[in-house]
């Protein structure tokens, strides 16, 4: 019997099921002892009993075969809790399968077995929730994962399983990501479809997992993407993803690389900054990239992004607003109160300017260069009590300043990855490569240079947690 979760990545993982060393009924049974054992906090829901039948019919012949499965708590399981981490909701509970989840499971093989928790209604860059409580980074248990998708990556990064589902409407795979040493790979809007009853809210959300290794995000990608009728703007399948890393290597050579600062408004601390432009070096060098240097701001969108965001916040809390005020984080209350007050339909005629210009300077960047290099993160992980940080390495940010530098990739819509870089002050600092829409091939094929020429650990040091 296995004393703890696998530490290798879900690839590995599904390796060992088949060669008989390991079964995915010991697997699931070291799981769920290490999160009753955890200080990270990561989990929320436990469906331990439905999991361990699951295990014992597990197919290890299928991608994913017997691996156990965390789902964000804001993705669908039937029957399980469904309450977008908010007390409000707390008696909430899913009547569908989200399709990744489906696909996971039935095509993929995995054992889903509970949920990640996750900021409330994914609305805050870390995950601290009146429902749940605070849950801690495993590099330093002092320190937040990030969110929306913390739990996630807490549980991935803190050794307690390999494989768990995350959500990025605003940069919530690539911050935990970065935060906690992980691959974040946000794909082209529509890869992953969002369905059954998909909610297009302010139309920047994408949804995948924070992983350990490339190959894993790659395998994620074979199983989870292709057209899904009930996602009316998903994308047709691709085959090949897994079994076409490196094959792109040659198609890097040459391409037109800038490295930007302080993308989106960003003002990055000086010891992230360098740790991206070591990174930013070895890589341009590795791949025969060509750097160019050009002007990549862009116009302002983070507040209206908000604004809108606010909207299905409001539709899920329905008739227990605003009496549950007290029962939300100050973020979610905060927010609510002001798109009271600010959206309109002047207000709506605004954002949708606003997205227009900022999808044509995007555009316009993109005639330029054909990869745009910048920190994941403003800094390493703050606290994870909160509240978000207004200054960072002696300089003012702000509280907005943490997610301007993700916001722009999911306004337009294009894929990007965060990629462990190195670390500061013990704790990981993300590389986040952004590139035109549909080309998520050169992103793994640049993180796979990463991770062979500069492999990060698998899991914190000191896991499980």
């Amino acid at each position: 019997m296995a004393d703890q979760p696998w530490q290798g990545d879900a690839c590995s993982l599904v390796e060992a099921f088949r060669r008989g060393e390991r079964s995915p009924r010991e697997e699931l049974a070291a799981t769920l002892a290490s999160i009753e054992r955890s200080r990270l906090n990561a989990f929320s829901f436990l469906d331990a009993h439905a999991a361990m039948a699951d295990a014992e019919r597990a197919d290890v012949s299928r991608p994913f075969g017997g691996v156990p499965l965390g789902v964000k708590e804001l993705d669908k399981v039937s029957g399980w809790p469904d309450t977008h981490a908010s007390l409000p909701l707390g008696d909430h509970r899913a009547a569908v399968t989200s399709t990744m989840v489906d696909r996971l499971r039935a095509g993929g093989g995995a054992v889903a077995f509970g949920l990640t928790t996750a900021s409330e209604f994914g609305g805050v860059n870390l995950t601290r929730t009146v429902l749940n409580g605070v849950t801690r980074n495993p590099w330093n248990l002092e320190r937040t994962p990030g969110g929306s998708s913390g739990g996630t990556a807490a549980a991935v990064s803190g050794g307690i399983v390999t494989l768990a589902t995350a959500g990025d409407g605003g940069g919530s795979i690539r911050i935990p990501a970065g935060f906690c040493g992980l691959v974040g790979l946000k794909v082209t809007r529509g890869r992953i479809p969002l369905g059954p009853r998909a909610e297009l809210g302010n139309f920047t959300t994408v949804i995948g997992t924070c992983s350990r290794s490339v190959r894993d995000s790659a395998r994620w990608l074979d199983v989870t993407n292709g057209f899904d009728p009930r996602d009316s703007f998903s994308l047709p399948r691709v085959e090949g993803w897994e079994a076409g890393l490196g094959s792109h290597l040659p198609d890097l050579r040459g391409l037109r690389v800038v490295v930007a600062d302080d993308w989106g408004g960003a003002v990055v601390g000086p010891s992230t900054l360098a740790v991206v432009h070591e990174l930013a070096g070895h890589l341009i060098t590795a791949a025969g990239l060509r750097r160019v240097e050009l002007d990549t701001s862009l116009p302002r969108m983070g507040a209206a992004w908000s604004l809108s965001g606010m909207i299905g916040v409001r539709a899920a809390l329905g008739d227990a607003w605003p009496a549950c005020a007290g029962d939300l984080t100050p973020e979610m209350r905060a927010g609510l109160r002001m798109a009271e007050g600010r959206y309109d339909l002047a207000a709506r005629i605004r954002i949708e300017e606003r997205r227009v210009e900022l999808n044509e300077a995007m555009a316009s960047l993109f005639d330029e260069v054909d990869l745009i290099v910048t920190a994941s993160n403003p800094d390493v992980a703050f606290a994870a009590e909160g509240p978000l940080p207004h200054t960072f390495d002696g300089l003012e940010g702000g509280a907005g300043n943490n997610g301007r530098l993700t916001f722009p990739a999911n306004l337009y819509g294009c894929p990007a990855v965060s990629i462990p870089a190195g670390t500061v002050d013990g704790l990981p600092v993300g590389v986040q490569i952004v590139a035109p829409h549909f080309r998520e091939e050169l992103l793994l094929d640049l993180a796979l240079l990463v991770e062979r020429n500069q492999p990060w650990p698998l899991v914190a040091p000191g896991a499980p947690f």
